[in-house]
């Protein structure tokens, strides 16, 4: 029988992120096994307030966009009352809400009671967010609890994206059921790269051992600390590619090392043809839950570095499919590197076996379909 899905995002496209792309992907999926499906959002990038992505139907509601709209308040407003009377009369029997400390979030959990259905909730995480400053990073803590504990408040099931994730939740007196993990089509992510050469365009040889990066430039990510990385491995053939945008972005232009090529915030397409392109993939992050950019870098065969948080040890759960290292020290970071660079048979090797594990655990289908399975108590 053909369900009805409401899937509570705080971010939604056109804003893009790790947690973005998984509702939107696991929309389509649910929509491709015959239900249908209904994405509510803030409007943090004045995008239009109803639109259609196929069959999968998006409302985005007003909202105050703080933190530079990376933590959007839902507004009630004329046009928010409009768009909720619409969702009354859409038939919805199932309610999903990504992410946990979001006031979207709870009004979602609000709803789904109202509807007389018990939410879902898939929560992303796997330590506290951070901005790099002890005093904000208090405040952030704070209402991470804050908001967490007005969410328990009102009935729901949490599911995590990982294991780790799973074990995250229990700081809050949350007990999870099970994992829904972050997924990906592997082919058709490879198959959408652009033309665009990376090598060619930065001036950059066959035998220089590029290492790629992609996602927010953020404290958590690990950037600072990759481009410190770089300097050490300055005059070498390594160089460090970083796309994405952020508050560090202005940081890391300061004073870069001649290996490390910032490219600002690349489209789709352009990352996907980044990472086909290049040898390895690091990002020495704190805090992921499981991390989208790694599933990309692995469905291209990249060997990957990464710190152990959120699904890594799902995703590279012994050194035949990766470097875990045990902290993002850059000299910790240009060592695993370097390692990579001298042995370059081996770095394919981790990367042709992360590939193929990707493949044949982390699918799209499979996550949606156990979805469908959590909501039938199966």
């Amino acid at each position: 029988m053909n369900n009805t899905y409401c899937i509570f995002s705080a971010l939604y496209s056109p804003h893009m992120g790790g947690v973005e792309k998984y509702t939107g992907n696991l929309a389509r999926e649910l929509a491709a096994l015959g239900n249908d499906v209904i994405i509510v959002t803030n409007n943090t990038e004045d995008a239009p307030e109803r639109e259609c992505e196929g069959p999968i139907r998006i409302f985005r509601l007003p909202c105050k966009k703080a933190m530079g709209g990376r933590f959007p308040i839902t507004r009630s407003t004329a046009q928010a009352a409009s768009i909720w009377e619409e969702l009354r009369e859409a038939g919805i029997d199932r309610v999903i809400v990504n992410t946990r400390f979001y006031p979207l979030s709870l009004i979602g959990i609000r709803f789904a009671q109202e509807l007389g259905c018990t939410p879902i909730l898939i929560d992303h995480g796997s330590a506290h967010l951070t901005l790099g400053s002890p005093l904000a990073d208090i405040a952030i803590q704070a209402v991470e609890h804050a908001m967490t504990f007005l969410a328990k408040r009102r009935p729901f099931r949490c599911f995590c994206v990982s294991a780790k994730s799973l074990a995250w939740v229990r700081h809050f007196g949350i007990e999870g059921e099970g994992v829904l993990n972050n997924s990906i089509d592997a082919r058709a992510f490879r198959e959408s790269a652009s033309s665009r050469d990376f090598r060619t365009q930065l001036g950059l040889g066959q035998d220089d051992f590029l290492v790629a990066f992609t996602g927010r430039l953020a404290p958590e990510k690990g950037v600072a600390q990759l481009a410190q990385a770089a300097s050490l491995l300055d005059g070498t053939k390594v160089h460090m590619l970083i796309a994405g945008d952020g508050v560090l972005r202005e940081q890391l232009e300061s004073g870069k090392a001649s290996n490390l090529h910032l490219l600002g915030a690349l489209r789709p397409e352009d990352v996907a043809a980044l990472l086909l392109q290049c040898d390895a993939f690091c990002m020495p992050t704190r805090s992921e839950g499981f991390s989208t950019s790694l599933l990309e870098a692995a469905s291209c065969g990249l060997a990957l570095i990464t710190t152990d948080v959120g699904g890594v040890d799902e995703l590279v759960p012994s050194p035949e499919y990766g470097r875990v290292i045990p902290s993002a020290d850059p000299r910790e970071i240009a060592q695993a590197i370097r390692g990579l660079e001298e042995d370059r048979n081996l770095c394919r090797t981790l990367g042709e076996n992360a590939r193929q594990r990707t493949e044949e655990l982390f699918t799209w289908k499979k996550t949606a379909q156990k979805v469908e399975a959590a909501f039938d108590g199966r």
